[in-house]
């Protein structure tokens, strides 16, 4: 018995030192927290200054602010596991963003500029908790991503499709109805008015929100299922679209009944959170559906 004593007292003293050494953390990597703070502060500034305020990107404080909550509800249960290689793997990450902030700067690229924030952020995290603990905050970092805005190089040419797209649902189905309606390109016509598709009603950075809001919501309610959850994931993409589809029926109908003025007023700009209700409403009724045949299906087999 007096044997094993000299063990038990050694155990102890190795759980000790390496609790205490988990507040080391931020005497060894201090400048990582400084050099994200130093360059997130300008970056959001200019972000909600520039695309917040726009009705694109509405939706960006919503995904930031329940983006942060989520990583930190996923990594509040995680322990501290220093990583060696992070002595080396974070400074050479700072000099990369360095130089995204750099490049972003001369270019005025903003998505460059929100990128290195972002890629700052996951440095941080893997100074704290190390590579493998960050592999299980992913869901939570790939929804954060989303508060990046897409190049122009890229949005362009998808926005001009999905208008295209968007329009041609718009006008069959309300030809469908027996409405007088016809489009020409982004044009559309009903009755005696015209009406222009924005690239607000069927954008690609609308569909990234509603996508990513979707996402949150999937992943709260269904993170024990996975494949189903993905699925739902992927489905938000056609949602989205037709969320946007149904709001430009519902301004055409309001300006073939209530007149321009209707159209172009306050339902017009109210007409953005009519299409996060819609998709919302949209994503709940397919939960309802598919949950029963998927979910429960596979449990009973």
């Amino acid at each position: 018995m007096q044997a094993l004593a000299p063990d038990l007292v050694e155990v102890d003293t190795c759980v000790s030192d390496t609790y205490r050494a988990e507040p080391r953390w931020w005497v060894r990597h201090w400048y990582v927290a400084l050099s994200a703070l130093i360059m997130a502060i300008p970056g959001l500034a200019a972000l909600a200054r520039n695309y917040w305020s726009t009705e694109q990107g509405a939706a960006g404080p919503i995904i930031l602010l329940t983006g942060l909550w989520l990583l930190h509800h996923e990594a509040s249960g995680l322990r501290t596991q220093f990583d060696r290689a992070a002595g080396w793997l974070v400074p050479l990450g700072l000099v990369v963003v360095g130089l995204c902030t750099v490049i972003a700067a001369v270019t005025a690229k903003q998505w460059l500029q929100l990128l290195g924030i972002y890629l700052s952020l996951i440095m941080l995290l893997y100074a704290m908790i190390g590579w493998r603990q960050l592999l299980s905050l992913r869901i939570p970092i790939l929804y954060l991503a989303f508060v990046i805005p897409p190049p122009d190089n890229l949005v362009v040419p998808l926005t001009h499709a999905l208008k295209d797209l968007v329009a041609g649902g718009a006008v069959g189905a309300l030809g469908m109805l027996g409405y007088p309606v016809a489009r020409d390109g982004v044009l559309l016509y009903i009755g005696q008015y015209e009406l222009v598709v924005a690239a607000a009603c069927s954008g690609m950075n609308s569909i990234l929100s509603l996508t990513a809001i979707g996402l949150f919501y999937v992943y709260l309610l269904h993170r024990a299922h996975m494949r189903y959850a993905a699925l739902l994931a992927l489905l938000m993409v056609p949602v989205a679209l037709f969320a946007n589809a149904v709001r430009v029926i519902a301004l055409l109908l309001i300006t073939y009944y209530g007149g321009e003025a209707a159209g172009q007023g306050i339902l017009h700009d109210a007409a953005g959170l009519f299409i996060f209700l819609v998709a919302l409403g949209t994503l709940l009724a397919l939960d309802r559906m598919l949950a029963p045949l998927l979910i429960r299906g596979r449990a009973s087999r």
